[in-house]
């Protein structure tokens, strides 16, 4: 008889253990009726070329680990994730110990305007900003260690622009 209550009062311990949990994403109140979602090639206001597509591809893929949105075409969505490069920025992290004209280290910063739009009624449920920093140390190629930045500030910023959508911050 005490086995059996012993056993019992541990299921119940273990199940109150999960209370208040729940599985899947906690997305925002505003968004939460969202399921599926169109993102179209954001717009690149800077002078870097193909940022644009790489950016959004980055989104699409952050908002597919998240879960919280299935991304369609247009004409399936009930919401469209638009966005805008506003800027890219490049500058000296830390100069050459033996010459501080030299760089060393540069640092890229990443911005990018979004919005929600709802499709049925063309309402805009969501306008935010997103921004990412990145820091390489330059190598012998420097073309290609720019480029490895910006890759990696463009994951930055779709890591920070899916967090805001799909959880609320």
């Amino acid at each position: 008889m005490n086995s059996l209550f012993l056993l019992l009062a541990s299921g119940c311990l273990m199940l109150s253990g999960c209370a208040g949990y729940t599985l899947g994403a906690q997305k925002p109140t505003h968004l939460r009726a969202i399921t599926k979602i169109a993102v179209p090639t954001f717009e690149n206001l800077t002078l870097e070329p193909r940022i644009a597509s790489l950016v959004t591809n980055a989104v699409i893929k952050q908002l597919q680990n998240h879960g919280s949105y299935q991304i369609v075409a247009k004409s399936e969505a009930e919401a469209v994730l638009k966005g805008q490069l506003a800027s890219i920025d490049r500058t000296q992290f830390r100069s050459d110990l033996n010459n501080v004209l030299r760089t060393s280290q540069i640092m890229g910063s990443l911005t990018c305007l979004f919005s929600i739009t709802e499709v049925a009624s063309g309402k805009v449920l969501h306008a935010g900003n997103a921004s990412a920093d990145s820091y390489i140390i330059l190598e012998a190629n420097l073309q290609l260690s720019e480029t490895q930045l910006i890759e990696d500030a463009a994951q930055r910023l779709a890591n920070n622009l899916a967090d805001q959508i799909s959880e609320g911050w």
